[in-house]
């Protein structure tokens, strides 16, 4: 399975974006997406450094919120969703 954690653009040119996700900065291919992408959006990026589907600000946002918090968690990644149920 493949989490993919949205990424915010900071910079478009010549079919590439820089984006920023949890500090990291990051250039992408835009080849993939079908419409126009500029600075402040939300993308998701697949491994190969791809950007392939924008994502809604407000539910970016709620999404990195909810990553961070698992990610202060500590212990085992493997038991953070343990009771959780998905909707």
């Amino acid at each position: 399975m493949c989490l993919a954690a949205p990424s915010r653009v900071l910079e478009v040119s010549d079919g590439m974006a820089l984006t920023e996700c949890f500090g990291q900065m990051r250039e992408v291919s835009l080849l993939l997406m079908a419409e126009e992408v500029a600075v402040g959006d939300y993308l998701l990026i697949q491994a190969g450094g791809f950007a392939f589907e924008r994502v809604d600000p407000e539910r970016a946002r709620e999404a990195l919120a909810l990553m961070q918090e698992f990610m202060t968690q500590g212990g085992d990644a493997r038991s953070w969703g343990e009771g959780f149920e998905a909707a």
